[in-house]
């Protein structure tokens, strides 16, 4: 179940629809993956500098790959 929301929340990070990533944040059990869309989303509204949203960018994609990688060998 929970795989479900790492492919939905890595389709709407490569497509840009933030205001479903957002929706996605609201509602899954994954409190580490809501923090880090949490994140993200913020760098993006109020960018502080263009390394801090790539860093903000890059660990969400780091966690989702990291999570659907271990839902695969569990």
């Amino acid at each position: 179940m929970r795989s479900i929301d790492y492919d939905k929340a890595l389709y709407f990070t490569l497509w840009g629809q933030w205001d479903d990533l957002l929706v996605l944040m609201v509602r899954t059990k994954d409190d580490i993956l809501a923090k880090k869309i949490e994140h993200f989303l913020h760098a993006y509204h109020y960018p502080i500098s263009r390394e801090w949203l790539h860093n903000s960018h890059d660990a969400l994609l780091h966690y989702i790959d990291h999570a659907l990688v271990n839902e695969f060998y569990t």
